[in-house]
């Protein structure tokens, strides 16, 4: 009974929207203030102040604090995961944008975003589906970096991590409903990424671009083909995956 009271109590700090929408906001994997989260939230920052007290009390954030600034973060990739993976059971229905910018907000979030330090959204599922299509990671017996997906890490400059943790993990995507990379390995990809200026962040929130160089050294590294933006789609023409896998 004291592991349901506080599986109940874990539960319970999401079953808001206010708190669900601040650790959305933070699967971008830093650090906000509660100003920031209050606007993302649209709420009053006295608001916001009160359910992050909760969610640092409840163990799923952490905060630090700078002189007169408080700052709170996920409290691990664990966490992230978990709120990753209550977002795609929860299905994919969002909000009808009711602008022009809002729909590309959602569009550029389906696309690509950060899920806490690794990648996410359509290309972050072909990244995976390229890697383990190309024999980089192999996924018989669990997944696997393979001897040529080493020398690929190696080649393009990525350091690989001492296993503080997995050394790679599926998470499961809230918008694909499909596996990309997580643990060691997938946030070193993506913290290469940010560094090489294969990608960069859109605005404040989640949501990242594929840089030109990002296309090219993905194809000449690992040879996986991912557009700049989200193809357009027509009622046609069903949509194909993101990314090409060389054979």
């Amino acid at each position: 009974m004291e592991e349901a009271e506080a599986l109940a109590g874990r539960a319970a700090l999401l079953a808001d929207r206010t708190r669900a929408a601040f650790c959305l906001a933070l699967l971008d994997g830093r650090a906000w203030t509660p100003t920031e989260l209050a606007r993302a939230a649209k709420v009053a920052v006295s608001t916001a102040s009160g359910h992050l007290d909760r969610l640092v009390d409840g163990g799923l954030l952490t905060e630090h604090r700078q002189g007169r600034h408080r700052y709170v973060q996920l409290a691990g990739p664990e966490t992230a995961a978990v709120i990753e993976m209550i977002a795609a059971a929860g299905g994919t229905a969002a909000e009808r944008p009711r602008s022009m910018a809002a729909a590309h907000r959602q569009r550029n979030l389906r696309f690509t975003r950060t899920c806490y330090d690794h990648l996410a959204g359509v290309a972050g599922v072909a990244l995976a589906d390229g890697l383990i299509g190309n024999g980089l990671i192999g996924n018989t017996d669990g997944l696997v970096l393979t001897g040529n997906g080493r020398a690929a890490l190696e080649n393009a400059g990525i350091e690989i991590p001492r296993r503080r943790r997995p050394a790679l993990r599926e998470c499961i995507d809230w918008t694909e409903r499909r596996p990309h990379l997580a643990g060691e390995i997938g946030a070193a990809i993506c913290r290469h990424a940010f560094g090489a200026g294969w990608i960069t962040r859109i605005g404040s929130g989640r949501a990242v671009r594929v840089t030109p160089a990002g296309v090219r050294d993905l194809d000449r590294y690992f040879g996986v083909v991912i557009g700049p933006a989200e193809p357009e789609r027509s009622a046609a023409a069903p949509a194909g995956p993101a990314g090409a896998r060389r054979p």
